[in-house]
C-alpha cells in the first residue's frame, strides 16, 4: 500500500486529523477510568468499514460526547456500555457504518478493558494522571 492509500484509508477510518485531534484532547482530559473505556471502544470501532469520513468522525465525536456527559453526571461505566460492551459497540456503531469483521481477539480485548475500567470506577480509583 503507497503512502497516498495509506493516508486515504486512514482519512476514512478518523476522518480529518484536524476533528481527530479535536476529539482526542476531549478523550485525554476524561477522568482515567472513562478515558480507558472510551479508549477501549474506539480500538474497536477502528475494525468496522466507515460510509465516509463525516461519519466516521462523528462517531468519535459522539462517543466522546457520551462519556463527557456521564463522567460529569458520575454515570458509572457500566451504565453507559451494560454488561455486554460489544453489543454496546456493535449497536453504536450501526448508526455510523455498515459495519464490518471484527475478529473474536478485539471482542475479547474490548470486553477485558472495559471490566478493567469498570472495576477501576466501582473501586473508586482516582486519576493520578490528571
Amino acid at each position: 500500500m503507497s503512502e497516498v492509500e495509506k493516508s486515504g484509508f486512514l482519512s476514512k477510518v478518523i476522518g480529518p486529523k484536524k476533528r481527530w485531534r479535536a476529539y482526542k484532547a476531549r478523550v485525554k482530559g476524561l477522568p482515567a477510568n472513562h478515558r480507558t473505556a472510551v479508549e477501549a471502544i474506539e480500538k474497536y470501532l477502528m475494525h468496522f468499514v466507515p460510509i465516509d469520513e463525516d461519519s466516521n468522525a462523528s462517531m468519535f465525536e459522539d462517543l466522546a460526547d457520551l462519556f463527557e456527559q456521564a463522567a460529569a453526571d458520575g454515570t458509572p461505566i457500566r451504565e453507559i456500555v451494560g454488561e455486554d460492551p460489544v453489543e454496546f459497540a456493535e449497536a453504536f456503531a450501526q448508526n455510523y457504518s455498515e459495519g464490518g469483521y471484527v475478529p473474536a481477539r478485539a471482542r475479547k480485548q474490548l470486553i477485558d478493558d472495559i471490566e478493567g475500567a469498570a472495576a477501576g470506577t466501582e473501586a473508586g480509583a482516582e486519576d493520578k494522571t490528571a
